[in-house]
């Protein structure tokens, strides 16, 4: 630590009890987002709680449980918000303790800087360097525009956070920081890869056959992008690129592999562009002080206008349901919200006007209830709040484990019939019933499933 910066480091240096006091009744409060949450400041402003009233807290894929909503269980003192849905939120909001913010990605830190109101913000960094300076490690994302339009910064020190390379500022320098916090130094959460299923190799290994030499990756979270990387791994793919919302283990796999060299890009050749970081220790510390690496700013990494500069752009991305006009969905099922918009409607609308590009919304064809009652995820119409991710104009590749269609430039009669015959085979005879009521469907098409 330099020793220019030592004093007005230790002016600013409070506990996190006392850097809390700085929030006031009817603030709005942003927490870290994803992997670097503010565990220590939010243990002790739920401490405040018989002092304040309607605290406003954001967050964006929550991935600790909020000391500040457990110890309210009326609600009446904090209010939590998240842009994207974790497990946490998602139970959270089950019980009305956690609201949806909607957005579309990229926009967000637009609306910081021309709308939201950011009285405090709580900021996971690493030490500070020689030069003044706390990284923000995994979760650039919206945390610059927060920073820039905060009336009060609070940075919360923890040593196992990576240092992340970036091409825009990922700092937090001590001028801007109001107070600072050494935290427990607790390790950085790991995101175990999720279990994979055999619909998950089946759906993987249709998408490997449209994969190219030179080919722009943005694998978005769950078992079966993950599988794609496996399988790229383990192919003998040349020259892929990285420009991507979320950065995952795969990633390293493909790297270490030899498939991924970036050389093929277009913008910031020969690097990783991503906006956050979520999986292993092994991905952790791959991303640390690693220059190959560039973690930018949301609405940089998913202006779907930037991300179209690189040819062969593949996104992959999954999601919960389509219906025959090509609708999809992959944040709520009604008025229950599973996740958010995050990335998926960027990248791939960004793929078609991509120079080669592909966009896979990917899906197993069924899904099983608690009751056991098994359910076609290619449907008529969606249930009555169901929020539309990708509208049909957007949609381009949809798949599932019994094929893969392109919706591009098909009528709604061609659509309806693409998306039945990679239905499950039980449910196709009721999508065509419900195609034919509504003169979506040629008697001609039966014959062609």
């Amino acid at each position: 630590m330099g020793n220019i910066y030592m004093k007005e480091y230790q002016n600013k240096l409070v506990s996190a009890d006392e850097a809390v006091k700085v929030v006031k009744s009817g603030d709005w409060v942003d927490y870290g987002d994803f992997v670097a949450s503010s565990v220590e400041c939010d243990k002790a402003l739920a401490k405040r709680k018989d002092e304040l009233k309607a605290v406003k807290i954001r967050a964006c894929t929550s991935t600790i449980i909020p000391e500040t909503i457990m110890c309210d269980p009326e609600g009446d003192h904090f209010y939590y918000h998240d842009w994207s849905y974790s497990t946490i939120t998602r139970s959270l909001a089950d019980k009305g303790r956690a609201f949806f913010l909607p957005e579309w990605y990229h926009e967000i830190p637009g609306m910081y800087k021309k709308r939201l109101q950011t009285d405090v913000a709580f900021f996971t960094v690493t030490p500070m360097d020689k030069y003044g300076n706390f990284n923000l490690s995994t979760s650039c994302s919206k945390l610059l525009a927060e920073k820039e339009t905060a009336r009060k910064i609070v940075v919360e020190v923890n040593s196992s956070l990576p240092y992340c390379h970036s091409a825009a500022n990922n700092n937090i320098h001590i001028s801007e920081a109001d107070f600072i916090v050494e935290g427990n130094n607790s390790p950085i959460m790991e995101l175990k890869k999720p279990p994979v299923t055999d619909i998950d190799r089946k759906i993987a290994s249709l998408i490997m056959e449209e994969m190219e030499d030179g080919a722009c990756l943005q694998l978005g979270i769950g078992g079966m992008p993950n599988t794609v990387g496996e399988m790229i791994a383990q192919s003998d793919l040349r020259d892929l690129g990285v420009h991507t919302e979320m950065l995952v283990d795969s990633y390293v796999d493909m790297y270490e592999a030899g498939r991924i060299t970036n050389r093929a890009k277009n913008v910031f050749k020969d690097k990783f562009i991503y906006t956050f970081a979520m999986g292993t220790r092994r991905l952790y510390d791959f991303l640390d002080d690693n220059s190959q690496c560039l973690i930018m700013p949301v609405d940089y990494t998913n202006d779907p206008f930037i991300i179209a500069q690189n040819d062969k752009v593949v996104s992959l991305c999954s999601c919960l349901e389509v219906d025959i006009l090509g609708q999809v969905s992959s944040e709520s099922i009604g008025f229950r919200h599973i996740s958010g918009t995050g990335g998926q409607l960027d990248f791939h609308f960004a793929s078609f006007r991509s120079k080669g590009g592909k966009g896979f919304l990917c899906m197993p064809s069924t899904s099983r209830r608690k009751d056991g009652t098994v359910e076609s995820k290619i449907v008529p119409c969606f249930k009555p709040g169901t929020v539309v991710t990708v509208p049909s104009a957007v949609t381009n590749y949809v798949v599932t484990e019994y094929g893969i269609v392109n919706l591009k430039g098909k009528s709604t009669w061609e659509r309806a019939e693409a998306l039945i015959s990679i239905a499950h085979p039980d449910f196709r005879d009721e999508l065509i019933r419900v195609a034919q009521e509504n003169r979506i469907w040629l008697p001609r098409n039966k014959s062609r499933i």
